[in-house]
């Protein structure tokens, strides 16, 4: 039979609570508890093992089937590799993980060892032939969008690998630069510094030019060799190759001291206008010198 029990929060309630299960059914039966305040117990059902009820039920739906059929095999106590004797169910420890996997592992390779025989003189293959041909579970065409999602993903990762190397190398370079800022800033304020002294009279020195002249001069003899150990090309030396170094054009008209100092092909009459052919002042200019004004008006006259 159920039981009801009075729930109480104020002082009043408190009073019904403390009244007997007699007393309170009477109160319910006049209707004197209120709703809300009351809360009914069901009593649990007793948990019993039936052994016999369960057997019973498994000889009822067993059916009397070949073992070909069935392909049980039931095993007791299995022997452990390692000691040689029976292991006993109370030496594992349940909530040890190793030891339960490890019997399970000895219990299901005893079961292969026992049902492989019993197989094989059944005439059962037990192994898939080398012709065997199997339909896959999945689509070919699910198993393309499985290859074009994987590429995505490693894609995906390699453009991630390269930003976070360009990221590194820009902070790289950054970090670089503001040290090669720094020192300039530091040399120039030091350079600064030098010239006010000597300007006040504080130093009679001037090594900060000559260390100046010496650090710009050491940049371009670095950078000199690094254009001669640097070289052409390989598009330049291609070319090269196939068209040849045809050497400078520019300023190859240029008078040189060999030049300047050879007179072999020097001669005065070229030189002065005197040649054969070439005769008075002007030569084969004045031949082709237009007349005067007044000589050509005389010439005019004289036509006409």
């Amino acid at each position: 039979m159920a039981r009801r029990e009075s729930v109480s929060d104020s002082g009043s309630d408190s009073e019904d609570s403390s009244l007997s299960d007699s007393e309170l059914q009477e109160a319910f039966l006049r209707g004197e508890l209120k709703p809300g305040l009351n809360v009914v117990l069901e009593e649990r059902a007793k948990r019993r093992n039936d052994a016999e009820g369960l057997k019973q039920c498994l000889s009822e739906f067993r059916q009397h089937l070949a073992w070909v059929e069935r392909l049980d095999v039931t095993l007791g106590q299995v022997v452990d590799p390692v000691l040689q004797s029976t292991s006993n169910k109370d030496a594992v420890d349940p909530e040890n993980d190793f030891q339960r996997e490890m019997s399970f592992y000895r219990q299901a390779q005893a079961a292969v060892l026992e049902a492989l025989p019993r197989l094989r003189k059944l005439q059962v293959p037990t192994r898939r032939p080398d012709d065997y041909f199997a339909e896959m579970a999945k689509s070919d065409q699910q198993m393309q969008k499985i290859r074009q999602k994987l590429k995505s993903k490693q894609e995906a990762m390699e453009r991630s690998e390269k930003a976070k190397q360009l990221r590194a190398m820009r902070k790289y370079g950054k970090k670089v630069q503001t040290e090669i800022l720094q020192r300039r800033q530091k040399e120039k304020k030091n350079m600064l510094n030098a010239v006010k002294k000597y300007q006040k009279g504080l130093s009679d020195k001037l090594d900060f030019l000559d260390e100046e002249q010496t650090s710009s001069q050491g940049n371009k003899k670095g950078n000199a060799n690094q254009r001669t150990k640097k070289g052409p090309n390989a598009k330049r030396r291609y070319k090269n190759q196939k068209f040849g170094f045809g050497g400078k054009k520019k300023g190859s008209k240029w008078n040189t001291k060999e030049s300047f100092n050879d007179v072999s092909s020097f001669s005065s009459k070229v030189a002065h206008n005197k040649g054969p052919g070439k005769g008075g002042k002007g030569g084969k200019k004045a031949l082709n010198k237009r007349p005067g004004k007044r000589a050509r008006q005389k010439m005019k006259s004289r036509a006409r």
